[in-house]
Formats: C-alpha cells, structure tokens, sequence
C-alpha cells in the first residue's frame, strides 16, 4: 500500500501501526481520535499547518508497500 493524501489516517495506523510515532512527532493526536476513521492524511495535515509532502513521504519511508 503506498500512503496518498486520500488515505484515510485509520487505514494508515492498521497497515502500518509505527506511523503512529510519525503522527506524534507532527502534533497529530488524530491518529487516536473519532475524526481519524473518516479524516484523510491530507486533511489532518491540513489542519496541523503540516506540509502534506513531508508527511507522506515520512509515512511512505517507514511503512512498507505491500502488494
């Protein structure tokens, strides 16, 4: 699975559970929160002022695709 900005961050955290030290790391206490089902990784980005490029290609680097 390669991580997009239209991923939802639930679906991030299931596949690849260490993303969530990611998350931490950017300020993003979503990932354990009610909006992380329904929010994608570019909403959240969003709406931390994180650049969505940078998290991504962190998220892709340490969670591997899976084919």
């Amino acid at each position: 699975m390669v991580i997009t900005k239209d991923t939802k961050i639930s679906e991030v955290i299931r596949v690849c559970p260490e993303a969530s030290e990611v998350f931490s790391r950017y300020g993003m206490g979503c990932f354990m929160c009610m909006a992380a089902s329904a929010e994608t990784v570019e909403e959240g980005a969003l709406m931390h002022d994180i650049s969505v490029s940078d998290l991504l290609a962190e998220l892709n680097s340490i969670c591997p695709s899976q084919e």
